[in-house]
């Protein structure tokens, strides 16, 4: 499939010229892969390394490697009973092993990525709901409890049949089969069931967010993942000549297509970044010489990595190769932008998805115009719009009109496996309402102004308040509770919750801290700060009114950074209210200290407030 350099919203339309279904030769990711191996199977799938202080001496695994390993592990697993309706969850750090499992999986059955740093209980939670046939897990490694939070999940998991664990040995008479101990005795070239994978076939089931509650699932069909492969690479982002870095999860959505499904499509490089990503030290402090050691043309992040990335020096490193960094999960500040690109020399791509779209529907443009702020123009055959609700259903936004952001294609799913969440998520037929606010403006470029949705993104996570709330719910001395998201320098925006007590209570605020980092299942989602409130704001027929929430929140992170700057205002006051085009602005009012002139304070603000993503204006009395 032929990139095309995509500069403008009417470069997509003439891509577009040609239908769809004419550009795919494939139609599941069982022979997306095997054309992608096929294009030289004696290159270089996939580097590791097991830390990021020892990038120099990776384990490298060719393609055809790579494609007998992918057809080994399918073979175990229809060893183990699995057919194209069962579930096999994995509870993996990133590793080649990942990649067998979740791609073998796809051609087995049914693939479902957890987290393994969640609680045990949610994780066995998520398999009850996805009705889970084989677990695979990470054996006893020093510095893990994947292995110890697998046997507690058996345990709690009727339906699990079998545990394949990874590094460690077999048990076949408790069901546990050590991968490195089997694998090598099934067929490495092609599917022992002689399966013929159907385009619709549920491929892979992901976790969306939240700990509480049923679990909400996302099915992603065959289809959907060869579909998002495409008009990736369509994109004009990477070609098979490129090597991309991964530093993103493989169990999320991201890291499974960006860096995974859509590069080894067109058979590139991808090196993966240890097992722990850009959680590793190393790999952050060592950035910019595995750029230069692996010739990486792109990696794929989320803010809080190119926050830390300014701090570390390239000197030394020659990164010339590195062409673009594809940053999304949550909102970037102009600043970080703009600091980021000055001292890498490389261009930052912000875009959009979601994981009910199976990664992404927007970017800027690689070869066009980067406007900083906003998340770009769709991807080739992605329809996104912004509409708003109206008597007949929805209509479709003005030029600059704030409204629902909306998308419909090939990539989008069909709903989620429980049908009780699928209640109002089609804001038309086939028009995903992704519960994200934004608007258009006259060439095509998108810009996200707030959220319909009350869900929290700490740093590319997705948080669901009632993870918070309903912990806070279950202790005495709570009336009310909210849990809202505050912008975060570092992380985007981090939980916070707000807490209104019953009359006579005692609680503090050590109190419910102490309840909440007990209680909560994940630990991003304990709040960085708790406030005690008199009154909770409430609509007037008694919701928690969270707009409310939200404002208060920036306005106390803000007031925080700027209590820091001594001595250059006598008074000091901060109003946020709604913004009709950047959906939240803050009003800082300030009365200077005497000496200090407007330039000064302007300059003392910004950089105070530079790598913040709400908009602010000054205003000096």
């Amino acid at each position: 499939m032929q990139a095309i350099k995509i500069a403008t919203v009417a470069d997509v339309e003439e891509i577009e010229k040609v239908p769809f279904a004419q550009r795919l030769t494939v139609s599941n990711t069982y022979d997306m892969l095997k054309n992608g191996a096929a294009i030289n199977p004696d290159a270089t799938a996939l580097s590791f390394m097991f830390s990021g202080e020892t990038y120099e001496s990776p384990m490298q695994v060719t393609y055809r490697d790579f494609w007998g390993q992918i057809n080994r592990t399918a073979n175990l697993f229809h060893h183990l009973g699995v057919g194209p309706t069962d579930v096999i969850s994995y509870l993996l750090p990133n590793a080649p092993h990942t990649h067998y499992v979740l791609w073998g999986g796809e051609a087995a059955g049914i693939i479902n990525p957890i987290n393994p740093m969640l609680e045990a209980a949610t994780i066995a939670d998520i398999c009850k709901a996805a009705n889970t046939k084989v677990l695979v897990a990470l054996g006893e490694v020093p510095g893990s409890d994947i292995w110890q939070k697998a046997e507690a999940v058996r345990k709690e998991v009727p339906s699990i049949t079998a545990v394949v664990r990874v590094f460690g040995p077999s048990d076949e008479a408790n069901g546990i089969y050590g991968f490195d101990e089997v694998i090598g005795k099934y067929n490495a070239e092609s599917l022992d069931s002689g399966r013929v994978i159907d385009p619709q076939d549920i491929a892979s089931l992901f976790h969306t967010g939240g700990t509480t509650g049923t679990p909400k699932l996302a099915p992603h069909t065959h289809y959907n993942e060869v579909v998002m492969a495409a008009m990736m690479t369509l994109n004009g982002i990477m070609t098979t000549k490129d090597t991309l870095l991964c530093g993103l999860p493989l169990f999320h959505v991201n890291g499974v297509m960006v860096t995974g499904g859509a590069p080894f499509s067109i058979g590139a490089h991808v090196v993966l970044l240890s097992p722990q990503g850009y959680r590793d030290p190393g790999v952050l402090k060592n950035f910019f010489k595995i750029v230069d050691f692996y010739k990486a043309a792109f990696f794929s992040c989320v803010p809080t990595v190119l926050s830390v990335l300014l701090d570390v020096p390239t000197e030394g490193a020659d990164i010339s190769s590195l062409q673009f960094a594809l940053c999304g999960a949550a909102p970037l500040s102009v600043e970080l932008i703009q600091r980021f690109e000055a001292h890498t020399k490389m261009k930052v791509l912000e875009g959009y998805g979601l994981t009910e779209g199976t990664t992404a529907s927007c970017c800027n443009p690689a070869h066009g115009e980067q406007r900083i702020g906003s998340i770009g123009i769709r991807l080739p055959y992605q329809e996104m719009k912004i509409m708003i609700p109206d008597s007949n259903g929805a209509r479709e936004a003005k030029v600059d009109e704030i409204g629902a952001v909306c998308i419909k294609g090939p990539n989008v799913f069909a709903g989620y496996l429980d049908e009780s969440k699928n209640k109002d998520i089609w804001m038309k037929e086939g028009w995903f309402n992704t519960g994200d606010l934004g608007r258009q403006d006259a060439d095509g470029y998108f810009w996200l102004t707030g959220r319909q949705k009350d869900l929290i993104i700490r740093g590319g996570h997705n948080i669901d308040p009632a993870a918070i709330e309903e912990p806070l719910y279950r202790l005495d001395g709570v009336q009310v509770a909210a849990a809202v998201g505050r912008p975060d320098a570092h992380a985007g925006e981090v939980p916070v919750a707000f807490v209104q007590l019953q009359t006579g209570s005692r609680l503090t605020r050590e109190d419910i801290v102490q309840h909440l980092q007990k209680e909560i299942g994940e630990r991003a989602a304990i709040p960085k700060e708790v406030y005690i409130v008199d009154e909770i704001p409430l609509t007037p027929i008694g919701k928690i009114f969270k707009p409310t929430l939200r404002h208060e929140a920036v306005r106390l992170a803000y007031l925080d950074e700027l209590n820091k700057l001594d001595n250059l205002f006598d008074s000091l006051d901060i109003q946020v209210k709604e913004d009709k085009v950047h959906g939240t602005k803050a009003t800082i009012i300030v009365k200077l200290a005497k000496d200090v002139t407007e330039d000064q304070a302007w300059k003392a603000v910004n950089d105070a407030l530079a790598r913040y993503t709400v908009r602010y204006a000054i205003q000096v009395e």
